[in-house]
């Protein structure tokens, strides 16, 4: 670039200078080094111009002044670039201190603090990175005051970690001047606090821990958005809340791995770590995008507008980490397959030596070009070694090729080999006959599906059959396995073989074979749906809500409770845990069912003892229990209108009313039927040892025991007519 006074560039710069501060700048100003580095040097960002007395002071930095009146001219670039003169106009910011403060400091802190405190070394060592994502809080809520889009976002600006969400509706509990604000905010508070005491307490938990704590927070979201008892969630809010939560596992996450010599400690060490830190923050972004890009789009009461939120910084920090990862696993299986003589030159501290100086944890936009040098510096010097381990890869894959499961056992564990340019391009022809292996492989399943797809499990032309399964969640695990495998090859043909003529072929037929095995998924569930729908209002289905009946044939009572039913909350459990919305008769049918099952169990016991009570008497002492069974028939009977018992499960306090009268008469014929068969044995007992009693000898002893037997009789007395008399019998005569 030339550097002389017809430089456009400078012109343009000087001349808006000059008229900035009334004055005309020297012809010197030209050759300043500040102003060449501004232009010619893509990463400087920064001129600022000040004037003192006459003369005009160039910067790349801004140099604060104690004299608050000081004009200061700040050029600055929208993003890192050489100027040109035909970019000039299109690449270049220029804002005065004296313009709009909120405009200055935005722009300011978007293009000179942040990249300073961020960028710089001194400062980025310093920097906590807590306080980094503080300052992006802060640029964002600039430019949310500044083109006012998100009015809302202005509330929750003052949210910068989970704790201060969790507090606001605590404090809102007790502060609210309106009750119905007050209860809100209690319900909220409530579903919050079990979060407020973990996030509370992060840096004390394992990472498995967090992992749980991942779950757990998403399951807490998704009960307060789908509340229906007060006004909803805000969205903005909830985009606000899902980015703190994903802030404060960033930085947790970042923590427990910064004692790591990421580069330096051997690889088997840290490999658990890292892929449970990738874990956490990819299970979170995951969350977030299934829950507004899926659940909460269906969800009727309250539908997700916007698109589906991805908790950006955090998403970022998991690609940077899982890069990490994958260097580590490249680095140490080039070693393994390298012969022992070449292993020199992928020494750990030779192939690493471009991250010197750069913490991979600390992940920003603005340290990203740094970052990107040094894996492209990287990956230049593992080059030499690729070609070699190429070589050696090619007579792997040659000695399996005709074994399409071992071809694929060989890619699938050299993968992240396979991914990289040098050995991808290398194994072109390999490549082909994988990708046509692949294709043969899933002409199989395609075969073995329209083989199996229309008979029952275990039949011929049905699936193969599953154990303990219910036929509907046979079906459906049987084609969610072929899909597993469907879905398996592509994607190790997306990561391998994207390159390749027979590529799109391949998709194309994975794609439609998906399409078909999905339709056949569903299918299943709308016929199970019809069928149940049917059933609940068929009262022979099994599924119909009658409790009992009294058979008036022989007199037994019968609990409407079937194993149908049983069968229909395991297969409702299941198909919930497998992803169908159940239809929501269905699933009221079956709350219902789950809700009186310890009602049906109680009732089955009730059912039972007056099916069996007969036989647990002493024949003799039936007409002695004739009133208590009587009334305990009667209690059943009192629900009988025409010949069918008028109570049905969908009738919970009723049932629970008539329920408790049925135990308590139950009860009372049971200990009845305990206190008199008591005095049976005693009776006998008492018999037995007066027959054994010499009358001659131990006259005084036979007294005494007919006294016993007499005092039992007359306690007795009011009950025991034909009872006294069954005894006089056995004891063989008058006492």
């Amino acid at each position: 670039m030339s550097h002389s006074s017809e430089d456009a560039r400078k012109k343009f710069i000087l001349t808006t200078t000059g008229n900035f501060h009334g004055i005309k700048p020297l012809p010197s100003l030209t050759d300043s080094p500040e102003l060449n580095n501004f232009l010619d040097d893509g990463n400087e960002f920064v001129l600022s111009i000040s004037r003192h007395d006459n003369d005009l002071h160039m910067a790349n930095k801004i140099e604060a002044s104690g004299d608050s009146k000081e004009k200061v001219l700040v050029f600055f670039k929208l993003h890192p670039t050489v100027i040109t003169e035909d970019n000039l106009h299109q690449s270049l910011l220029v804002s005065s201190m004296l313009e709009s403060p909120i405009n200055t400091l935005y722009q300011a802190v978007r293009q000179v603090f942040a990249p300073v405190l961020l960028k710089d070394e001194h400062w980025r060592s310093a920097f906590d990175p807590k306080l980094a994502d503080l300052l992006n809080e802060l640029e964002r809520g600039l430019g949310s005051v500044m083109d006012r889009r998100d009015v809302d976002f202005l509330l929750h600006t003052g949210i910068l970690t989970p704790s201060d969400e969790f507090l606001y509706w605590a404090d809102l509990s007790e502060s609210a001047e309106k009750n119905n604000l007050r209860e809100r905010a209690a319900y909220f508070n409530e579903q919050f606090k079990p979060l407020q005491k973990e996030y509370g307490g992060l840096d004390g938990l394992s990472m498995v821990d967090v992992g749980d704590l991942v779950e757990q927070s998403r399951d807490a979201l998704d009960d307060v958005w789908r509340q229906t008892d007060f006004e909803p969630y805000p969205e903005s809010r909830m985009v606000r809340l899902m980015d703190v939560i994903g802030g404060a596992l960033g930085r947790y996450v970042q923590r427990k791995l910064s004692d790591l010599k990421i580069f330096e400690e051997p690889f088997v060490s840290m490999r658990e770590n890292l892929r449970m830190g990738v874990n956490i923050c990819e299970q979170w972004v995951l969350s977030c995008e299934h829950l507004t890009g899926q659940v909460w789009k269906r969800h009727a009461p309250h539908p997700w507008k916007g698109n589906k939120h991805c908790p950006q910084t955090l998403h970022s920090l998991a690609k940077r980490l899982e890069e990490v990862v994958t260097m580590r696993v490249v680095h140490e299986k080039l070693l393994r397959l390298l012969p022992g003589g070449k292993q020199q030159a992928l020494t750990a501290d030779r192939v690493f030596e471009p991250f010197s100086g750069l913490n991979p944890l600390h992940y920003n936009p603005y340290t990203e070009p740094l970052w990107r040098a040094a894996v492209t510096q990287f990956e230049r010097l593992l080059a030499p070694s690729e070609q070699e381990v190429a070589g050696r890869l090619k007579s792997y894959i040659a000695d399996v090729q005709d074994n399409p499961q071992q071809l694929l056992q060989v890619f699938q564990k050299h993968k992240e080999l396979i991914k990289r340019p040098t050995i991808n391009k290398e194994l072109q022809s390999e490549r082909e006959t994988l990708l046509a292996r692949l294709l043969d492989y899933n002409k199989g399943l395609k075969i073995d599906f329209e083989s199996r797809c229309h008979g029952g499990p275990g039949e011929e032309s049905g699936p193969l059959i599953g154990r303990n399964l219910p036929e509907v969640v046979n079906k459906i695990v049987w084609v969610r396995q072929l899909i597993h495998k469907v879905e398996d090859s592509v994607r190790i043909a997306e990561a391998l073989l994207p390159d390749l003529s027979g590529f799109k072929l391949f998709l194309h037929f994975c794609d439609d074979l998906l399409e078909v095995l999905r339709a056949y998924e569903q299918e299943q569930f709308e016929d199970w749906s019809r069928d149940i729908l049917s059933g609940l209002t068929d009262s022979k289905s099994g599924i119909s809500n009658r409790v009992m009946e009294l058979d008036h044939v022989d007199g037994r009572l019968k609990i409407q409770y079937s194993d149908r039913l049983v069968s229909l909350l395991r297969e409702v459990r299941q198909l919930s845990a497998l992803g169908f919305p159940i239809p929501a008769k269905i699933q009221q049918a079956v709350n219902t069912a789950d809700k009186f099952y310890r009602q049906a169990i109680v009732l089955k016991q009730v059912a039972h003892f007056y099916n069996t009570i007969d036989q647990q008497m002493i024949p003799s002492q039936r007409p002695m229990m004739l009133g208590l069974a009587l009334a305990f028939e009667q209690v059943i009977k009192s629900k009988e209108l025409g010949s069918k018992l008028q109570i049905s499960w969908d009738n919970p306090k009723e049932l629970d009313v008539y329920i408790a009268k049925l135990q308590s008469v139950a009860e009372k014929l049971s200990v009845e039927n305990r206190k008199l068969r008591k005095w049976h044995t005693d009776f006998i007992d008492k018999v037995v040892t007066l027959m054994n009693v010499d009358l001659l000898r131990h006259q005084l002893q036979w007294k005494d025991g007919l006294q016993d037997l007499r005092t039992g009789f007359a306690t007795l007395e009011a009950q025991k007519c034909l009872w006294v008399c069954h005894y006089l019998q056995q004891s063989g005569g008058p006492l």
